[in-house]
């Protein structure tokens, strides 16, 4: 209770309790005195109430000189906290701005740590590639030499062919040339053997004569055509062994440069000149409704069977999985890149001897635009036993053996022990493309041990390329192919 209206009140029992006192001392005065004493007690008791609502009207006026005070100092206190709120609030948004650019700025120094990795590794790999090429220069160079000798030989023999023919073909111009000069003598013969009869008797030991001459110029006619048609004869051999030789020339450097094998370096940089980017991007629909995308990148080589041309990898290197259950994308999307050619994928098909490869059909105008080596599946895939394995997303490379496992007809199998000529962190994975020592492609990696080999491009399963795929089913057809995969032998899966 606050202390003044508890001193009011305390005045106020006082007072009140003298007012009663004095009213019984007024009944035991005289009779005669007692109208005084009423006055006077009248006047006491109205003295003592305007004395108590003095009292209290000065109580009530401090309490409310207290209270307003109260009042100003709780609005003062209240703006006060009101401004310190806001000074608060202000700094907390402080805060979190400067936490917001220190955010920024660690992922702004992550990117240029990666962007400074990645010129590292461009820089090692250009002075790989430098190294590369300065050996092939060589090999050239050497090659050239060779090359160079076996013209100069087969000039030589071509132009002492040529001599030779030119030579004949003089000599047969010669006796084409007595021939008409033959030819010519006979003809004035006959023109003075008018000349002769009418001069017969006279001239008979001439006739005798010009006839012997003539018999005998005759014969030599007919000698020398024969002579011409068997030079003739012998010309047109000679001729076609030229032609023989010159076919025979070509097909034999033709088989020497099929049969001869390439280095891994050789491969490895016609690889590297001719490869073609592949982006992949898939989308589909997320639990709280938000659109999810998973985006892969890759390289490829471009191959023909003869009629047709592809890009191969492995499916692990796109944004499908072959697991069950399967995913149901919605959206599909691709771009074949190689220097500022693109082409758009339309269509991605799984293999039908082993769904993990997959090809992309490529036409042959789209091929010209992309440019580069259109590689040749290999006729003849055990003609070398060892091979070149590329690997398409590390950039290593090696040599290696690859035997037959008569278990798995359409497989090779890469025989570890034997490693050679290894270039970069040689680990070979699945998705790996393996060449022949001659160049052509033998297959891609199934696994980690077993390459497949592909004579031909059969399609167990295709996909269309586009925005709309919910009709496709997707993730039905990814979880069958998941099945087959789970039938192989172990050592394939």
């Amino acid at each position: 209770m606050n202390r003044t209206i508890l001193i009011v009140i305390c005045d106020f029992l006082l007072v009140s309790l003298l007012a009663f006192s004095t009213a019984d001392i007024n009944k035991t005065v005289e009779e005669g005195t007692v109208p005084q004493a009423r006055v006077d007690s009248a006047t006491n008791q109205l003295d003592s109430g305007k004395d108590l609502a003095a009292v209290m009207r000065l109580a009530l006026e401090d309490e409310r000189m207290n209270r307003d005070a109260l009042l100003g100092e709780l609005t003062k206190t209240r703006g006060t906290l009101t401004e310190r709120e806001k000074q608060a609030q202000t700094l907390q948004q402080e805060l979190q701005q400067r936490e917001q650019q220190a955010s920024a700025f660690q992922k702004e120094i992550q990117a240029r740590q990666q962007e400074a990795q990645r010129l590292q590794q461009e820089q090692a790999a250009l002075q790989q590639q430098q190294a590369n090429l300065q050996q092939q220069y060589a090999a050239a160079q050497t090659n050239l030499q060779a090359l160079s000798q076996k013209l100069q030989t087969s000039s030589t023999e071509a132009v002492m062919s040529k001599e030779q023919l030119a030579a004949m073909e003089a000599e047969l111009r010669k006796r084409a040339e007595q021939a008409a000069a033959l030819q010519q003598q006979l003809v004035h013969a006959a023109s003075s053997n008018q000349a002769i009869l009418s001069e017969k008797q006279r001239l008979s030991a001439q006739l005798q004569l010009a006839e012997v001459e003539r018999r005998h110029a005759t014969e030599q006619v007919v000698a020398l055509r024969d002579q011409v048609k068997v030079e003739r004869e012998e010309k047109a051999k000679l001729v076609e062994g030229v032609k023989t030789l010159a076919t025979n020339s070509t097909q034999l450097a033709q088989e020497l440069r099929e049969n001869r094998p390439l280095t891994p370096n050789t491969i490895f940089n016609d690889f590297v000149s001719n490869r073609v980017q592949v982006h992949f991007a898939a989308v589909r629909s997320g639990v709280l409704g938000a659109d999810r995308t998973r985006q892969t990148r890759t390289e490829m080589a471009l191959v023909t069977d003869g009629t047709n041309t592809f890009a191969l990898c492995h499916v692990e290197d796109t944004p499908l999985t072959l697991g069950n259950p399967g995913t149901d994308w919605e959206e599909l999307g691709g771009m074949l890149i190689r220097n500022t050619a693109t082409v758009p994928v339309q269509t991605l098909s799984f293999h039908l001897q082993d769904p993990r490869v997959v090809f992309i059909p490529v036409s042959q105008p789209e091929a010209q635009k992309l440019g580069g080596k259109v590689y040749r599946i290999s006729t003849d895939p055990f003609k070398f036993q060892d091979a070149v394995l590329v690997g398409a997303r590390e950039g290593y490379y090696g040599e290696c053996r690859f035997e037959i496992d008569l278990s798995t007809p359409n497989y090779v199998k890469l025989d570890r022990s034997v490693l050679r000529g290894m270039f970069g962190k040689f680990n070979p994975s699945r998705g790996d493309i393996v060449f022949s020592k001659q160049g052509e492609l033998l297959g891609v990696m199934a696994n980690s041990t077993y390459c497949l080999m592909l004579p031909k491009f059969d399609a167990i399963a295709t996909f269309q390329f586009g925005q709309d795929l919910r009709a496709q089913r997707t993730g039905g057809t990814l979880a069958a192919l998941y099945s087959t995969v789970l039938q192989f032998p172990s050592k394939l899966q």
